[in-house]
């Protein structure tokens, strides 16, 4: 069973990483927070594993963080929820966040998240909400809110969050570029990492 990968990015697409490790490429689906902290290919890249085995199919999420991997893993061990909808989840919200909603409750928070209904969104909060906090204490998974905004604010908050900047200091970023609304999403994060790197 494959735990950790280390080599280099060979090839990246949101969702999906190719990684190679001494000549031989890995493929492996990873959520978005984890594409946005992976480098340019070429570059170093560290990633935790998790290795999915089915009857017909051998597949590798990647992750950046021990609390990516563990929430997924606590995720595809939820009545209905498979690997793929983990991710999806995973995808939609930042870890912290997360966290966050399940402890609340946040039921609206979580079926904001694309392919999360409501019966699907409870039975994440039942399953998970009284372990999760044990589970996450250490792996900086204490519970963050994000300040309400549209989903848009809160994908880019959640890249930025992964790239390592300050809540605050986003949030105030995303204030200054909130023109950019109707931009393309990579052109939004650009312009709010510019006013992120302003001395």
């Amino acid at each position: 069973m494959i735990a950790h990968l280390r080599g280099r990015v060979l090839d990246k697409h949101p969702n999906r990483l190719i990684v190679d490790v001494g000549g031989v490429g890995y493929d492996l689906a990873v959520p978005l927070s984890t594409f946005y902290t992976a480098g340019e290919p070429g570059a170093d890249i560290a990633l935790r594993v998790h290795t999915h085995v089915r009857e017909d199919q051998l597949a590798l999420y990647g992750f950046a963080t021990p609390l990516e991997l563990t929430l997924f893993e606590r995720l595809i061990a939820v009545s209905g929820i498979g690997p793929k909808l983990a991710l999806a989840v995973l995808s939609g919200i930042e870890p912290r966040e997360l966290v966050g909603a399940i402890e609340r409750g946040d039921i609206a928070r979580l079926t904001r998240i694309p392919g999360v209904g409501k019966k699907t969104a409870e039975r994440i909060v039942v399953e998970l909400r009284d372990r999760l906090t044990r589970d996450v204490k250490g792996l900086g998974g204490e519970a963050a809110a994000i300040p309400a905004g549209d989903a848009r604010r809160d994908d880019l908050a959640s890249a930025l969050a992964n790239l390592g900047y300050d809540r605050r200091a986003v949030g105030s970023a995303l204030d200054a570029v909130k023109d950019h609304a109707d931009a393309p999403f990579e052109q939004h994060l650009r312009a709010a990492l510019k006013v992120l790197s302003r001395p």
